[in-house]
């Protein structure tokens, strides 16, 4: 990195700001990722909140959030996104991003860059500039439970949620607000709603030490663990003055119910939307969301258009129009896309129920009634676990491995952006498979062998994928064997 950059983002100011954030959050969080363990095997219960709290009013630029685009924060893919036509543009340190100390500074950069709309590309055979309109940046910081192993406070790595957190904020807050936008975050992977309140403490010290006004800061919590389902409406109070939105994590959201309570999933692509756990999930997303006055946001659609395949494309839009159709008629408020092809096709589908509104907040699901008890059974009717479901879980979680082993966290495979939450989904219905009896470990080794992927990456899903006990998180698992 040029000594420029260096003192752009990687200032000794904008480290100390970090130091200080890990410092005094640092032990809560190592106590909250404790917790989890304890709480792994526990009946969950619906946590509440008082019963006349609303979230503060979104800003502005957040008040239309009908079709969102995400992805990593790659110079070019960002670029693209902002320009893609969707409202709200998630730039990712997480789930899309392959944590390579490279992937993380540059990515700081690209984000400067973009808050002064001063980021640009030239490949010598393209160039790429920010149109005029642009959608709303929102920044994914790293969750809990990932570190950044390139800085130490005291002798330890930092957090990787504080690490992404306080840069982004310390080197972007004042100038987002002073262009009249301002410092968003999405919050992925909390358990509970005291991580919630662990963030609002991490929000109120940056707007005390940066000068920020009390609230600024917005973010939108990615519900995309089962635990957090039942803890909708207290993590939304812990995170009020925030103008706090949740969003239907899907893929985590599967992969959470089969390590936090043992679901036994048929193959991938038969756990729909529609199936019943997953539709008890998303209606009790949306009427906790406008019981309290926060948008709901839709879960993702991972098609990648092909311009050599009309058939494949004109099938698959098809399928990425029901589902926006089915979310927009629930009443969520937007939905996401990881490709700049299907905003159209998103926005299409929210434009037909929202028309000129922003958003259908005012739109309350007082027709649902969701129990504890619905969001754990997992029975789908008529489903099937197949050898087919086998290959494609392990050809999708080594491939993906492969892919972020060499720094790429948003792979295109099969048609369909894969991230870490599909790779996880992967590995996750595979080692349920074997212990439930319907796959040996042989079976298993022998898919992981006929996949083209490196010997590294195959060794690495061999891992995750049969191990005893589950591992909990594939990242963590190989974070080591990163540059």
């Amino acid at each position: 990195m040029s000594g420029a950059l260096q003192s752009d983002v990687l200032s000794a100011e904008a480290l100390a700001f970090v130091d200080r954030l890990h410092r005094e959050l640092n032990p809560e969080r190592e106590r909250l990722l404790a917790a989890r363990e304890e709480r792994r095997g526990t009946r969950s219960r619906f946590v509440r909140a008082p019963e006349d709290f609303t979230v503060a009013p979104a800003p502005a630029d957040l008040q239309d959030r009908r079709t969102e685009i995400t992805g990593p924060v790659e110079r070019k893919m960002m670029i693209n996104a902002l320009n893609s036509g969707a409202k709200v543009f998630m730039a990712d340190f997480e789930d899309a991003n392959s944590p390579t100390w490279d992937n993380v500074r540059d990515g700081q950069r690209n984000v400067y860059d973009a808050v002064r709309r001063t980021i640009e590309l030239d490949t010598g055979e393209k160039q790429y500039r920010l149109n005029d309109e642009i959608a709303t940046l929102v920044i994914r910081a790293r969750g809990w439970h990932l570190l950044e192993r390139h800085h130490e406070v005291d002798g330890e790595p930092v957090s990787g949620s504080l690490f992404d957190f306080g840069l982004t904020a310390f080197n972007n807050a004042r100038e987002q607000l002073e262009r009249g936008t301002g410092p968003y975050f999405y919050l992925p992977k909390l358990e509970s709603h005291e991580e919630a309140r662990l963030w609002a403490r991490a929000f109120a010290i940056a707007e005390d030490e940066l000068g920020l006004p009390h609230g600024s800061i917005k973010c939108t919590v990615l519900i995309e663990t089962i635990l957090a389902a039942y803890e909708m409406d207290a993590i939304l109070y812990e995170l009020r003055d925030h103008s706090c939105s949740l969003n239907a994590g899907r893929w985590d959201y599967i992969f959470s119910c089969i390590k936090k309570k043992g679901a036994v999933l048929p193959d991938r692509a038969q756990v729909t939307m529609t199936v019943p756990f997953m539709r008890a999930y998303t209606e009790l997303l949306v009427q906790t969301c406008h019981d309290r006055g926060a948008h709901a946001i839709g879960g993702m659609a991972a098609f990648i258009p092909s311009r050599r395949n009309p058939e494949v494309n004109a099938i698959a839009l098809a399928k990425v129009a029901e589902d926006k159709r089915r979310e927009a008629g629930d009443g969520f408020d937007g939905t996401w896309v990881a490709h700049p092809d299907l905003v159209p096709t998103a926005l299409a589908e929210f434009d037909a129920v929202l028309g000129e509104r922003p958003n259908q907040i005012d739109r309350r699901r007082d027709d649902v009634q969701v129990t504890e008890e619905q969001l754990v059974d997992f029975e789908i009717p008529g489903s099937s676990i197949s050898d087919e479901g086998l290959r494609v879980n392990v050809s999708v979680g080594v491939r993906y491995l492969d892919a972020w082993l060499q720094g790429v966290g948003a792979a295109a495979i099969d048609n369909l952006m894969e991230d870490a939450a599909t790779a996880e989904i992967s590995r996750a219905q595979v080692w349920s498979w074997v212990q439930a009896g319907r796959f040996d470990e042989a079976r298993v080794r022998e898919e992981i062998q006929a996949t083209d992927a490196s010997e590294e990456a195959k060794e690495v899903f061999a891992n995750v994928a049969l191990s005893v006990p589950f591992k909990d998180f594939l990242t963590t698992e190989a974070y080591a064997l990163l540059s």
